[in-house]
């Protein structure tokens, strides 16, 4: 019908080179994120509602560009992490209009079922592309500090802080992810 079955041949070849773009994207967006944040991150209100609704849908638009070059085995865990972002997305407006403990119970919750679906992915991808387990790592790692999240919700002093450092830790294992596929392919 399309170049779909060509696309799909080429995949298992590809090595991950079609990652590339992505991964740089998710550099970039999570590092001008967080700095955002941080310059905001003191008050609730609506321009906090809007940057903490952007993360997971910028989450969203690059799992889906993921998942649309993904081989099937590795396509429904994408489109489920993509979904699972955009309910994030909704649920982080919501909570930006109530208060810090809600905001960091939400991204707490999401952080870890996020986390847990990039470990699947990228266990399910690492026979075939290498430069995975730096995302492995991330998506434990996601895991642990969204359960950190949930504690700091409950906490004496929440803050975005610790939020806009988790971005920029995904944004360093990103890198590291990317500076693997592209060693591999220069």
């Amino acid at each position: 019908m399309s170049a779909a079955p060509t696309l799909a041949a080429a995949r298992p070849t590809s090595g991950g080179r079609d990652q590339v773009p992505l991964l740089l994207a998710r550099v970039v967006a999570a590092v001008v994120w967080a700095v955002t944040v941080m310059a905001v991150a003191p008050g609730i209100g609506p321009v906090l509602a809007v940057l903490v609704a952007l993360y997971p849908l910028a989450d969203v638009v690059l799992v889906g560009l993921d998942a649309r070059r993904a081989a099937a085995s590795a396509r429904v865990g994408l489109l489920a992490n993509a979904a699972l972002s955009a309910l994030a997305a909704v649920a982080l407006a919501v909570a930006a209009t109530r208060d810090l403990p809600s905001v960091l119970l939400v991204w707490g919750v999401w952080a870890v079922v996020a986390g847990l679906g990039q470990c699947v992915v990228a266990l399910s991808r690492r026979r075939v592309r290498r430069g995975q387990w730096p995302l492995v790592v991330s998506g434990g790692l996601s895991c642990v500090v969204g359960v950190a999240f949930v504690v700091m919700a409950a906490g004496p002093a929440p803050s975005l802080a610790p939020v806009a450092g988790y971005a920029l830790a995904g944004a360093a294992f990103a890198l590291v992810g990317l500076v693997r596929l592209r060693g591999v392919h220069a």
